[in-house]
C-alpha cells in the first residue's frame, strides 16, 4: 500500500456555526487530511504532537480508519493545542475566539523510520521552518511534496516561506493568499508568478466557488464546488480537500496533469463531505461507494456538449 506522510496540527476544536455548536472535539489539520485520504487506498501517517490530555479514544478513531499515529509525540505533562471559533450566518467569515498552541508551540518533528520514503508528503499549514525540517528528514524525495500555507506566514516569515515553497511541488492557497503572495489581482497572472518559484502545480481554492489548478506549462483546470443542501461546518474543508488530492495521487502513483485533475475532483468531493457535519464526523462514516457516487455527481455536473 502506498504511503502518505502528513505533518500538521492535531488539536482540540470548539466550533459554533448557525447550525449549532460543539464542545471540544478532535481538530487540527492532520486528522482531516488523514481521514479524507484514507478512502483512496493509501496508508496515511501523521507526524504531530499532543499533550497528555489527548484521549486514547481519539487515537483509536484514527487507527480504525487505517491512520498510522505512531509518529505523534505524546507529551504527558503538556496540553494539546486548542482552537475555538464562531462562523457568521453565510459561513464565509469566522472569528477566532481562542488559540492556545500549548505543546505545538515548540514542536520539533521527528520522522519515524517507518514513515520515511513516502510516496507523497503533505505539509499542513504550519511554520515554514517546520515544513522544511520534515522535508529534510523524510528520506528519499517523494514523488510529490504538497504544501499548504496562509497569509499569516506571508506576513511574519516571508523569507522562510519563500525558501520552503521552492522545495515543494504543489502549493495550495486561497484566492486572497494567491493575490498577496504574488502581488497580482488576476489569478491567472498570480498563478504564473507563483509557479515561477519552481512549482509543478498551484491550487487556488475559492471556497464554495470551487478550485483552480494551474501548471507551470500554462495548463489550467477548474473544479466547481458541489451545491450542498446542508452545510453545518466548513472547518477542515480545505484540509479535507488536501487529503483527497494527496490520497488520490499517492494511490495512483502518477503526477501527470490528467491524474492531478482527477485528484482535484477527489479533493473537492472530500471537502464537500466534510462540510455536511461538524468536525471530522462525516469523514468517519463514509463508504468507498458513497465517495464513488459523489465523484459521479461531479462528473455529471461538469459534463456538457457544445
Amino acid at each position: 500500500m502506498n504511503k502518505l506522510a502528513i505533518v500538521g496540527s492535531l488539536a482540540f476544536d470548539a466550533i459554533e456555526t448557525p447550525a449549532g455548536k460543539t464542545d471540544k472535539i478532535i481538530g487540527g489539520a492532520s486528522p482531516y487530511i488523514a481521514l479524507a485520504s484514507s478512502y483512496f487506498g493509501v496508508k496515511p501517517q501523521i507526524i504531530s504532537v499532543v499533550g497528555g490530555d489527548f484521549p486514547e479514544e481519539y487515537f483509536n478513531i484514527l487507527n480504525d480508519r487505517g491512520v498510522d499515529t505512531s509518529g505523534v509525540d505524546v507529551r504527558k505533562d503538556g496540553k494539546t493545542m486548542f482552537w475555538s471559533g464562531v462562523y457568521n450566518k453565510d459561513l464565509n467569515q469566522r472569528t477566532t475566539l481562542v488559540t492556545e498552541l500549548n505543546v505545538f508551540a515548540d514542536f520539533n518533528p521527528d520522522v519515524p523510520t517507518s514513515y520515511k520514503n513516502p510516496d507523497v508528503l503533505m505539509l499542513g499549514n504550519i511554520t515554514p521552518s517546520i515544513q522544511q525540517a520534515v522535508i529534510q528528514k523524510i528520506g528519499n524525495r517523494p514523488k510529490l511534496i504538497v504544501m499548504d500555507t496562509m497569509n499569516y506566514w506571508m506576513n511574519t516569515t516571508p523569507d522562510d516561506l519563500d525558501a520552503t515553497i521552492r522545495m515543494v511541488d504543489v502549493l495550495t492557497i486561497n484566492d486572497e493568499e494567491a493575490r498577496q503572495l504574488s502581488g497580482e489581482y488576476s489569478l491567472v497572472k498570480a498563478a504564473r508568478k507563483i509557479l515561477g518559484m519552481g512549482l509543478l502545480y498551484l491550487i487556488i481554492k475559492k471556497g464554495d466557488n470551487g478550485a483552480l489548478l494551474f501548471t507551470r506549462d500554462g495548463q489550467m483546470f477548474f473544479a466547481p464546488a458541489l451545491p450542498l443542501e446542508t452545510v453545518c461546518d466548513p472547518t477542515g474543508a480545505g484540509d479535507s480537500f488536501a487529503g483527497g488530492f494527496c490520497g488520490y495521487i499517492a494511490a495512483k502513483g502518477s503526477t501527470d496533469f490528467e491524474t492531478a485533475k482527477a485528484a482535484v475532483i477527489a479533493g473537492s468531493v472530500m471537502g464537500s463531505f466534510c462540510c455536511e457535519k461538524f468536525g471530522t464526523e462525516n469523514l468517519l462514516s463514509l463508504s468507498e461507494q458513497t465517495v464513488a457516487t459523489r465523484v459521479k455527481q461531479f462528473e455529471e455536473m461538469c459534463r456538457f456538449k457544445y
